[in-house]
């Protein structure tokens, strides 16, 4: 066997044991989450993760290591930003918080398998067209740039989404979640509960998030191995950081921020790359970005707790934080 295949060979072995302890040991059906079991998980797959950076050093070598745990750092801080939808969703279709841990389960598990195509796909194409690496490029520092300047009263709403919209008119939809199934059958017919309609939107939205996030990681590195490794184990590790920080997330005022301003510093390095290879040694490169994306989500989400912006009140409460 070849490094790369036994490198996926273990990849795949550590991922399904991981999912096995996860599902077994970690996590009970119909039971909320405290933070101290949230926290125990966050520090499973990050410690996981952690592992395959080790792994990748040695088998890979350095400059392969650094890019992997470059793309995972960078998918782990967009997975902030996805948790807020996510808790806008849940709120929105008033799922019980008892179903929380089981339709984020399924809906990830969807969002990798839809990942898997979407990255197959986008390497498939740079591999035979290499010009639309600048299109990658150019549309990262536009989407940096529209991040950075986000008005924050553009509030997101769950039910005028084109997804909400398609699902209601295609399938019968049920008004309730059928005590946590997905679908039931009323009157001889079956009809979608809303986490049904909640699991399909958690996919969906992950997609919308990979449009920005999957590019991202192919600015800091071409390896399939990387690509592949660090979306899927940011996503898994989504889940329990739901949990951890869904109390505290809106608190990460300007994490936005400090994301646009990473994917603004990737899209130029692709646009720029030419010359930088000429210049600058490859695993330079990788420790620039390495350091580059650290300090800006470090740095934007420690502004964030010691910063307050005008015009915002101090919290008189903190509910939903257990």
């Amino acid at each position: 066997m070849t490094k790369d295949q036994i490198t996926y060979l273990v990849f795949g072995v550590v991922l399904i044991i991981a999912l096995v302890f996860d599902l077994g040991l970690l996590s009970k059906k119909n039971q909320k989450v405290t933070v101290k079991q949230a926290l125990y998980q966050t520090f499973f797959w990050v410690s996981l993760a952690l592992a395959f950076f080790v792994f990748m050093w040695i088998e890979k070598g350095q400059t392969l290591a650094l890019e992997y745990i470059s793309a995972y750092l960078m998918e782990w801080s967009l997975s902030i930003d996805n948790i807020f939808v996510f808790i806008i969703i849940f709120t929105s279709f008033g799922v019980k918080e008892k179903h929380y841990g089981r339709i984020l389960l399924i809906g990830i598990l969807m969002a990798i398998v839809f990942r898997i195509i979407f990255i197959t796909v986008g390497v498939a194409l740079v591999d035979r067209f290499h010009w639309i690496l600048y299109l990658f490029g150019v549309f990262l520092v536009y989407t940096g740039y529209k991040m950075f300047t986000a008005n924050d009263e553009e509030e997101f709403e769950p039910h005028n989404t084109k997804v909400y919209r398609f699902l209601k008119k295609v399938l019968p939809l049920a008004p309730h979640d059928g005590d946590g199934k997905l679908s039931v059958i009323e009157n001889g017919k079956r009809r979608y509960t809303t986490l049904f309609i909640v699991v399909m939107m958690l996919a969906a939205i992950d997609l919308v998030f990979a449009l920005d996030s999957i590019p991202a990681v192919m600015g800091i590195s071409r390896d399939k191995l990387v690509i592949y490794t660090s979306n899927i184990f940011a996503v898994l590790g989504l889940r329990s950081l739901f949990f951890l920080l869904r109390g505290a997330v809106s608190k990460f005022d300007y994490l936005q921020q400090g994301i646009a301003i990473v994917l603004v510093f990737i899209g130029l390095k692709m646009l720029g790359e030419h010359w930088i290879n000429q210049w600058v040694d490859k695993t330079i490169q990788v420790f620039i970005s390495l350091g580059v994306i650290m300090i800006c989500i470090a740095g934007s989400i420690f502004y964030s707790i010691f910063m307050k912006k005008q015009g915002v009140p101090p919290d008189v409460t903190d509910e939903g934080v257990y």
